[in-house]
Formats: C-alpha cells, sequence, structure tokens
C-alpha cells in the first residue's frame, strides 16, 4: 500500500502543471550517439524560477539532441539555448489542457486506489490461509487492522490527488 502512494506521487510530479518541476522531464528519452537514456541521466534539471526550468548537460555537445527531445515530448515546452544550458518557460495551461490534466490525476488515482485494495485482499487472503492456527477473536482483530490500513491509504491517495488537482487548477 505505501508503495502505491510512492507510485502515485512519482507518477503525479511527471504531469506538467503551470508551475516548473524538475520531475516533468523525468519520463523524456533522449537519443545520443544512437543510445536512449532518460533525460535526467544527460543533465541536471533545475528550477530557476515557478515558471522556467534550466537543463544543464553533462556533456555541452548533448545539448541539439536534449532540446529536440524536449520539443518533441507531449509537454509542449520550447527551450531556448543559452550559453552551455537550456532554458524552458513554462506557458500558462488552456482550460482544455487543465481538464485533461485534471482527468489523468483521477484515473491515475483510481488505479492507485484499486492496487491498494487488491493488497487488502491479499492480505485477507493470506489470513484466511493462516487462519486455523489463530483464534477467532485475533482474525477478526487482524481483519480491522487491515480494513483501517485500507481507508487510511485509500484517503492518502485522495489527498495526494486533490493536492495535485488544485496545484492544476491554479496554474
Amino acid at each position: 500500500m505505501e508503495a502505491a502512494i510512492v507510485a502515485l506521487s512519482r507518477e503525479l510530479t511527471k504531469l506538467r502543471t503551470g508551475r516548473a518541476s524538475p520531475g516533468m522531464l523525468d519520463h523524456i528519452i533522449v537519443e545520443t550517439g544512437g543510445v536512449k537514456m532518460p533525460l535526467n541521466h544527460l543533465a541536471v534539471v533545475s528550477v530557476l524560477d515557478s515558471k522556467t526550468l534550466s537543463i544543464n548537460p553533462y556533456d555541452p555537445n548533448t545539448l541539439k539532441e536534449l532540446e529536440s527531445a524536449i520539443v518533441s515530448s507531449p509537454l509542449g515546452l520550447n527551450p531556448r539555448v543559452d550559453g552551455q544550458r537550456l532554458i524552458a518557460a513554462i506557458p500558462a495551461l488552456t482550460k482544455e489542457h487543465i481538464q485533461a490534466m485534471c482527468k489523468v490525476v483521477a484515473k491515475t488515482s483510481e488505479d492507485v486506489k484499486q492496487s491498494i485494495r487488491r493488497s487488502r485482499q491479499k492480505a485477507l487472503d493470506m489470513m484466511k490461509k493462516a487462519g486455523s492456527s489463530l483464534p477467532k477473536d485475533q482474525m477478526k482483530r487482524l481483519e480491522k487492522e487491515v480494513d483501517e490500513l485500507t481507508k487510511k491509504y485509500v484517503k492518502s491517495a485522495d489527498d495526494v490527488c486533490k493536492a495535485k488537482e488544485k496545484e492544476i487548477n491554479e496554474g
């Protein structure tokens, strides 16, 4: 259940909001020298201000490849070359983009909740297998604990998603 929340947080950092975040570029794959690598293996991404990212390549020769990979990504960013680095301004979100992002957040949230519920079911199945060796009152207590944990993690997933939706809507 904890892993599901961590995965949700990691997934939501990839979504573009109106605010700059280094995690936005983590999923971009750059082809350099015939090898495909994640952008974060080729450059350091940092936030200059709330609307601007700085991409500093480890090897200045990969600047053009980094630029073309960012431009071709679905984020809609157009970085400009600034000496040995790229500067990417985060454009304001359109209403359609905001609605699409909120739908992605809702779907991701639902997927994580299903994962949490599957974990609950696995735990209950394991308890049933071991049930013959445990007293009934202890089984009931364990089932109640699993249900409480499930509720806690589902609420945590909801909170993370509500915060992301608020961040997207505020742009």
